[in-house]
């Protein structure tokens, strides 16, 4: 059910084949987070987690005007201390590690505003693609007065650079998505009416490729953004001795495309 004015709102997950998608439901404002969004988006994740048939998740807001907007400021009036800060950015760093820590490949579909945590969000994934005219920032330093925890910082500048995070935060840049699509920070920018297509086209590739390889990769990745010396034998042998490295080999050698298993 979407939520309505005065609901605190959800994020809905939805299956369809291999694709899972998780849609941030609260378009009346702008699909602002709230704390029961936030454990939906966290179980959302472990379901999808826990269903061997997914391939891919795919993150959207509602309503078509915005992705998410951020972190609904009505949940800040609670703090009394600073400390009330520390434990907010220690919950949402759990929030958004446990997305990027997802077994499948991710796929960010913005349109409108990706702001705050909503940028946060659309960090983690592993694909973006946006609307013409979306916006993205974390405008702080001019509305709420916060800060951002280390993590979500350095998840910032490994995708978009020290350069950008500084303009966004000191100066409350809101680049446009055609501003960031030369970064590489986006796969594609397209007209909303050509977003759908351009996101199936995403997902049938996604689909097509080794899901021991993509999760693979995508933790050893995940590892590196930490510690540059990071082991990952453990990743390596798992994906020498999967089923789908023999298939890939054997069909290489017969011709045939390779029928991946995910084992």
């Amino acid at each position: 059910m979407s939520a309505v004015a005065g609901e605190p709102g959800r994020v809905q997950l939805s299956v369809e084949g291999a694709v899972a998608r998780l849609t941030f439901d609260r378009p009346q404002a702008r699909n602002a987070m709230t704390w029961r969004m936030y454990d939906d988006l966290a179980e959302g994740c472990r379901i999808i987690d826990g269903n061997s048939a997914i391939r891919i998740a795919v993150l959207r807001g509602a309503g078509g005007k915005s992705f998410v907007a951020g972190t609904d400021i009505e949940q800040f009036r609670r703090f009394t201390a600073g400390r009330d800060g520390v434990a907010y950015e220690e919950k949402i760093d759990g929030y958004i590690a446990a997305l990027e820590a997802l077994r499948v490949p991710t796929v960010a579909v913005v349109e409108g505003w990706a702001v705050g945590g909503g940028l946060a969000i659309a960090n983690a994934c592993d694909v973006r693609i946006a609307a013409a005219g979306a916006r993205f920032g974390v405008p702080i330093a001019r509305t709420l007065g916060n800060c951002l925890s280390p993590s979500n910082l350095r998840r910032l500048c490994d995708t978009l650079g020290v350069s950008w995070v500084k303009r966004m935060v000191l100066m409350a840049e809101m680049p446009t998505a055609e501003e960031l699509l030369p970064l590489g920070y986006l796969s594609a920018v397209v007209p909303a009416a050509e977003l759908d297509a351009r996101l199936e086209d995403i997902c049938q590739r996604l689909q097509a490729h080794a899901p021991v390889t993509m999760r693979v990769t995508r933790e050893m990745l995940r590892r590196l953004a930490t510690n540059p010396h990071a082991d990952a034998n453990d990743l390596i042998e798992s994906c020498y001795g999967s089923e789908d490295f023999r298939e890939g080999v054997e069909a290489f050698f017969t011709k045939n495309p390779p029928q991946w298993q995910g084992q």
